[in-house]
């Protein structure tokens, strides 16, 4: 049985640096001094760490668990984020200690419905939710190499295809399309201002992929012009209020 050890690591990571003399086995840490250990360092023969456990809200459960490649490379990091005693989100490291994807359980199912993945600069490029827990991913959220939301598809009645795209400019909402009758191509188009209120409604009432029955809006939404092209040549021909 191996003795405790109580000593205290500052941050995160400090342990990389130790030296290969540590011997294989478990030592564990009370870190606060509160006479409860609350680290468990797990070390191979030759000194690796192999994963270390963490108290971090010191309620006697582990709810972090970190699992290493090499002395100095992270694979993954497990967490307990709601303290109930099951793991509930994995991120992944690629090289270098970079975030390389996080994986999330939202709803303590045991099954991942969301997703995230970076860049080899850690930026969030792409997310992916599974929003009813059906195993079946239905939003698509995409960003730029700074980790600006450009742009989201959704498959709103989970049918498996997309009915949804939305444009953003900074992370705001500019412009929504809706495929409304299932064709896979956009019908209805909603533009919205710079705080995000919703200002026109266009739609494809022919479906020839060209809108053709515009709806102007107040800042209540209540429609206070109308516009139609009745002859389909792109242009509206008359105008009118509701």
């Amino acid at each position: 049985m191996l003795k405790k050890f109580f000593w205290i690591v500052a941050v995160v990571g400090c342990y990389l640096a130790w030296p290969a003399l540590l011997f294989a086995g478990r030592m564990e840490v009370d870190s606060n001094f509160d006479g409860k250990i609350d680290q468990w360092h797990h070390v191979s023969a030759s000194g690796k760490v192999l994963k270390v456990e963490y108290d971090l809200n010191f309620n006697g459960k582990v709810d972090q668990v970190q699992f290493f490649k090499s002395e100095k490379q992270l694979e993954r990091i497990e967490f307990d984020t709601d303290h109930n005693g099951t793991f509930d989100q994995v991120q992944y490291y690629s090289g270098k200690n970079k975030v390389d994807r996080i994986e999330k359980d939202s709803n303590n199912d045991s099954k991942v419905d969301w997703k995230e993945f970076f860049n080899s600069a850690g930026k969030l490029i792409r997310g992916e939710i599974d929003d009813n827990h059906d195993g079946k991913t239905n939003i698509w959220k995409f960003y730029n190499d700074q980790g600006v939301l450009q742009k989201g598809e959704y498959d709103i009645d989970h049918n498996g295809q997309v009915d949804r795209w939305d444009l953003f400019h900074r992370d705001t909402l500019t412009e929504a399309a809706f495929d409304t009758n299932g064709d896979r191509k956009p019908d209805q188009w909603q533009y919205f201002n710079a705080a995000e209120k919703l200002e026109r409604v266009a739609y494809d009432t022919n479906h020839d992929g060209k809108a053709d029955y515009w709806e102007y809006l107040d800042k209540k939404g209540k429609a206070i012009r109308i516009e139609k092209d009745r002859n389909f040549d792109g242009k509206p021909d008359i105008t009118q209020k509701p």
